[in-house]
């Protein structure tokens, strides 16, 4: 029997596809245009790998419920509703993980930029570029890097943004805006659903 909530759960997926939407356009936007001296920099790579993974997790098809399991009682619209919001939660999970990646891919770039033109020795731009280097590389495996105002700040990593990569991060980030902007919150899946509503997708 419908529980009088599936318009909150309609309006809740609108929320979250929203958000969903909001990321995949500022990912569209990170167009790489290196030099071709530049072209296989790991930066500009992860930029055009962030785009790539965009894409596909915007094309993936809604795994529909089996006809069986729909039929099976009257409350098959609050399910379906339901795995809707799972489904856009998940996107919109790994929709904000590519996009701290591809952030993190241009303040490398920016920061490479500032270095090349900063006038210091090139010894030390070797140490900065190779700092750059490293920090995106964390990026990669679970942390961001900072974006500092001088040359040597700009390559230095801030421990707030290297907790907020994260998978728990990302999700309670999102659970922290939710609550405040007083959205009904009732149905959002739990982490561990999101990623393994991921997983199976992946399968």
């Amino acid at each position: 029997m419908e529980d009088g909530y599936n318009e909150a759960r309609a309006l809740r997926i609108t929320e979250i596809m929203t958000d969903f939407q909001a990321l995949q356009r500022r990912i569209a936007e990170y167009a790489p245009d290196p030099s071709p001296e530049e072209y296989f920099e790991e930066g500009y790579e992860v930029l055009r790998q962030c785009r790539a993974e965009a894409q596909a997790v915007l094309i993936v098809p809604y795994p529909m419920e089996p006809s069986k399991s729909q039929s099976a009682s009257g409350d098959s619209e609050t399910r379906q509703l339901q795995r809707i919001i799972l489904d856009a939660s998940a996107r919109r999970f790994q929709s904000k993980k590519i996009y701290l990646r591809a952030v993190a891919a241009v303040r490398w770039s920016n920061t490479r930029t500032t270095i090349l033109q900063s006038g210091e020795p090139l010894q030390q731009q070797a140490v900065l570029l190779q700092q750059a280097n490293t920090n995106l590389h964390a990026v990669c495996t679970g942390f961001t890097l900072s974006c500092g105002r001088s040359v040597t700040d700009a390559v230095s990593l801030s421990s707030k943004e290297l907790a907020a990569i994260t998978d728990t991060g990302i999700y309670y980030d999102f659970r922290q805006a939710d609550a405040q902007a007083g959205y009904w919150l009732h149905d959002d899946p739990p982490l561990a659903s999101i990623l393994n509503w991921i997983r199976s997708q992946a399968a």
